[in-house]
């Protein structure tokens, strides 16, 4: 025999089966019967964990621009893949995470516009360019240049006749060198001289180029770096 309260309890769960399997119409609103019930997908569940998925792209193996590809040279070589990213466009809406105030806070030195400090600069303490010991000889700052030469090689001076006097300027008139931003000139042992009784004027000369000169018969002739002028060996050898 079945108690009362097991026979209750089967009615009512026949009862909410019946109405698990029963969709309401959209046009009346009546119960309709469903003889199927629904399908819901299963489920996957991963054992080792979090998983992050790795697109094709990103893989240089799945790249189609190696297709074919047998040595990489200047023409065909290009990044890879996910090493290149776009520029950011800031202040372009808080949406992008740069907007407004681009990254660089409310307020303080470095968020104004411009150059927030200059190069060396270490808040008001001694930089590090003043705590260093500075070697003699060897100045530090902005107005020091050091002197920089425009370099003639030997091969130029063949081009011109022989017992000859030979200058940069006379040199850029034939065309054996070009324009150049220097004040001063030296001659360097680059190359074979082949003509002979050359006078070679220069602010300098390296020891190569100038045993070179002496040895066809020529001689080598110092100008002077603010006037431009020949400088007497004698004089200066005195001096």
């Amino acid at each position: 025999m079945v108690s009362s309260l097991n026979l209750i309890f089967i009615l009512s769960c026949c009862l909410n089966l019946s109405n698990a399997f029963s969709v309401r119409s959209s046009f009346n609103g009546n119960i309709v019967k469903s003889s199927t019930p629904s399908y819901t997908p299963p489920r996957h569940s991963h054992s080792n964990g979090l998983q992050m998925k790795i697109f094709d792209w990103k893989l240089r193996e799945n790249d189609h621009r190696i297709e074919g590809v047998e040595t990489f040279t200047v023409t065909n070589l290009f990044p890879a893949p996910g090493s290149r990213h776009r520029k950011k466009r800031k202040g372009r809406g808080i949406a992008a995470g740069q907007g407004a105030s681009c990254g660089f806070g409310m307020r303080g030195q470095k968020s104004r516009s411009g150059r927030s400090v200059r190069p060396g600069f270490e808040g008001g303490q001694t930089p590090l360019y003043r705590r260093i010991p500075k070697y003699v000889g060897r100045p530090m700052g902005p107005g020091h240049t050091k002197k920089e030469f425009n370099l003639i090689s030997l091969n130029a001076l063949n081009s011109v006749s022989e017992g000859s006097t030979v200058s940069f300027d006379s040199l850029f008139e034939q065309g054996a060198v070009t324009k150049t931003k220097h004040r001063w000139h030296k001659v360097i042992g680059n190359g074979e001289l082949g003509v002979k009784s050359l006078t070679v004027q220069a602010h300098a000369f390296t020891n190569t180029a100038k045993e070179a000169i002496e040895k066809n018969g020529g001689k080598c002739q110092l100008l002077s770096p603010t006037t431009n002028k020949v400088l007497d060996m004698a004089e200066m050898s005195t001096a």
